[in-house]
C-alpha cells in the first residue's frame, strides 16, 4: 500500500523530472511520395537527428511533391523539405514553373545536396547501341509529354540538335509501359530518370536482355554548363548486377532546403547529424552509397547557404 508520505515523494520526483527534462522541439521534413528515395532520405536524416539527442525530435512526412514543399517552407508550415536541384533553382530564380506566379522565395535557403536522379538509357543488346550517338536513326521511347523522362529527353535532343525526325520511331510511352515494348523489340531504347539502383530499371535489363547506354560527350558537357542545377553522374559498375558496366550520364540531385527564419542552431544540428554520421547514412539506402561530403556541400545548390550549414562546413573544413 502506498502511504501518503511515499505518494508525496513520488509526486515531487515526477515534478522535478518534468521540469529538468523539457520536451524536445519537433521539426518536420517534407519529402515526397512515401515509396520514393526522397522520403527515404528524409527518414534517414530524421533517424540520425533523433539519435544525436540535440533537443530536437525529427519526423519525415510524405507530401505531394516539390511545389508543396517549397511553398510550405517559405510560409513556415515546414522547417525543412527535400526537392530536386532543378526545383530549388527555379524557385530561387523565379523561373521555369515560377516565372508567372505571384510571390517570391527570397527566404529560401539551401543546406546540402544528396543523391542524384539520373537518366538511364536502356538498349537491347542486339542493337549495338552503346553510346548516345548510336540513338540517331533508332527506335526510341522519348517519354510521354509532362513526364520527367520526356523533359530530360527533350534536353538531350536540344543539346544534340535533334528532333523526333532523327529517330526512325519516337515513341511517347509512359515509363510504366516501355519495358514490355522494349522486350517485344518494338523500340530499341527505353528512358528512365531514377535514383539508382532502381527496381524498374533492374527488371527491364534482366527481362529484355539489355544494357545501359553512355550518355556523355561534348553536347552533354555544354548542357551541364548552361544548366547549373544539372550534374554529371555515373551509374557505377555492378549497380545492376555483377556484369553491368559503368556508364556516364547526368541528372539532378535531391537537395535539402529550409528558410532564413529557421535558427542557426536548428539548421546546424540537422546538417551535423547528416555529415557527422555520413558513413552510417550511406548504408541506409542503396542510392546513398556514394554520398561525398565535399559534393554535398556545394553541388547543384542555387539558393544561399543557410548560416547553420555555413558554420558546420567552416568548422569541419568542408569545401
Amino acid at each position: 500500500m502506498c502511504t501518503p508520505i511515499f505518494r508525496a515523494i513520488a509526486l515531487t520526483l515526477a515534478l522535478v523530472v518534468s521540469i529538468a527534462v523539457p520536451a524536445a522541439e519537433e521539426i518536420l521534413i517534407g519529402t515526397g511520395h512515401a515509396a520514393g528515395s526522397n522520403h527515404a532520405l528524409g527518414r534517414a536524416i530524421c533517424r540520425l537527428v533523433n539519435l544525436q539527442k540535440s533537443g530536437l525530435s525529427c519526423r519525415a512526412i510524405p507530401t505531394t511533391g516539390p511545389l508543396f514543399n517549397l511553398s510550405a517552407v517559405r510560409d513556415g508550415a515546414l522547417e525543412f523539405a527535400i526537392v530536386s536541384s532543378e526545383w530549388q533553382f527555379h524557385a530561387h530564380h523565379h523561373s521555369g514553373p515560377f516565372r508567372y506566379t505571384d510571390g517570391n522565395f527570397n527566404n529560401l535557403r539551401a543546406l546540402f545536396s544528396a543523391h542524384p536522379s539520373s537518366l538511364a538509357l536502356v538498349a537491347t543488346r542486339n542493337t549495338g547501341i552503346k553510346e548516345l550517338n548510336d540513338l540517331n536513326g533508332g527506335r526510341v521511347n522519348i517519354g510521354n509529354p509532362g513526364s520527367l523522362e520526356r523533359a530530360t529527353m527533350d534536353m538531350v535532343m536540344a543539346a544534340r540538335g535533334w528532333s523526333k525526325k532523327n529517330f526512325s520511331l519516337a515513341e511517347e510511352l509512359p515509363a510504366s509501359q516501355q519495358s514490355l515494348t522494349l522486350c517485344h523489340k518494338k523500340i530499341q531504347v527505353a528512358a528512365y530518370v531514377r535514383a539508382h539502383p532502381d527496381r524498374a530499371v533492374m527488371k527491364t535489363l534482366r527481362l529484355c536482355d539489355a544494357h545501359l547506354v553512355n550518355v556523355s560527350g561534348p553536347a552533354i558537357n555544354d548542357l551541364l554548363k548552361t544548366r547549373p542545377y544539372l550534374t554529371a553522374t555515373e551509374i557505377s559498375q555492378g549497380t545492376y548486377g555483377p556484369v553491368s558496366r559503368a556508364v556516364r550520364s547526368f541528372g539532378t540531385r535531391a537537395t535539402l532546403i529550409t528558410s532564413s527564419e529557421v535558427s542557426t542552431e536548428t539548421a546546424g544540428a540537422l546538417v551535423s547529424a547528416a555529415f557527422s554520421n555520413l558513413r552510417r547514412l550511406r548504408k541506409m539506402h542503396p542510392a546513398f552509397r556514394e554520398l561525398d561530403a565535399s559534393t554535398m556541400a556545394k553541388d547543384t545548390l542555387s539558393a544561399p547557404l543557410h548560416e547553420g550549414a555555413q558554420h558546420h562546413f567552416q568548422q569541419h573544413h568542408i569545401r
